[in-house]
């Protein structure tokens, strides 16, 4: 297994280094021989493992993981944080602490999205019967929907995983059958919004590989994304069509989850009458097999 390379770092990583250092440590003491599984041998000086066990359990080398319990700067590749915390046992909150403290963000992208929603907040997406709701991240990835959504956004949610994302679908769906009416007022604030994440994300592959993939996608994206303006999250009036209904004007309200940190219930609610009316039958299954006229060219191409 790859061990470590040394670094420089400045005050910053020097202080993210200590913080790492007293981490490890702390974690590594509360991890008992017997739960680590082996003997608990003689009497020990200090409660839980010895540096060299969790190197030993861990597959890495004792003088790297010495060096990186002491904060000295070395990198760490992600194979070798996750060893490291799987022997201590660290939860998805340590976890995602010992990746950043290690300043390795893009660690946490590797996990499955999926596992962010957990099951209580699927219950709550399928206890709003009557309102189209569905969470997604920073990145504006799909994670989660109700029936209600699927009715409204079949296109969506019937995406490849890899294109189930509110901001690929918006820049890359045809013109003649893309769901957004008034997708000119709405999707400079969208990109606005995803450059203000951004800035919580830099470096991380998953980021700048999507961003990337945008560009080069979509050069409307690409011409919103160099203005690099920001915006953060608030209550929208958008305006969408479905095959069978000409325009439904919704109103967003986004939600945090504090479970999964980094992720937002997004719920629309019918602006007026007509909207509510037609919204309540994409429910009840009326309008399910209406196609735009532009449906068996696109079956055709695909």
């Amino acid at each position: 297994m790859t061990t470590a390379t040394i670094t420089a770092t400045g005050a910053g990583g020097h202080i993210r280094r200590s913080e790492l250092a007293a981490f490890l440590r702390s974690r590594r003491e509360r991890i008992t021989p017997e739960c680590a599984g082996l003997p608990p041998g003689p009497r020990r000086r200090t409660a839980g493992l010895r540096r060299e066990e969790v190197a030993q359990l861990s597959g890495v080398g004792l003088t790297w993981y010495t060096w990186l319990e002491q904060g000295r700067p070395i990198n760490a590749s992600t194979q070798v944080l996750d060893a490291i915390a799987r022997t201590l046992r660290l939860d998805a909150p340590e976890r995602e602490h010992l990746y950043r403290l290690a300043d390795v963000p893009d660690a946490t992208a590797v996990a499955d999205v999926d596992a962010l929603v957990v099951s209580e907040i699927q219950q709550i997406l399928d206890a709003l019967v009557t309102l189209p709701a569905s969470v997604i991240n920073e990145r504006f990835d799909l994670l989660a929907w109700n029936a209600a959504y699927a009715a409204l956004f079949p296109g969506m949610v019937c995406a490849p995983r890899e294109d189930r994302n509110t901001l690929w679908l918006s820049f890359t769906h045809p013109a003649c059958c893309h769901p957004y009416i008034n997708r000119e007022s709405q999707l400079p604030t969208l990109v606005a919004q995803l450059r203000a994440a951004y800035g919580r994300h830099l470096r991380e592959p998953a980021w700048t590989g999507f961003i990337q993939r945008l560009q080069t996608a979509s050069p409307e994206f690409a011409q919103m994304w160099e203005r690099h303006d920001v915006a953060t999250l608030a209550t929208y009036h958008k305006i969408f069509r479905h095959p069978a209904h000409d325009q439904l004007t919704m109103t967003s309200n986004s939600l945090a989850i504090m479970a999964a940190p980094g992720t937002r219930m997004v719920a629309y609610t019918p602006a007026d009458e007509a909207t509510r009316v037609a919204v309540a039958s994409l429910i009840a299954g009326e309008g399910a097999d209406a196609r735009y006229p532009c449906w068996e060219a696109h079956q055709h191409a695909s």
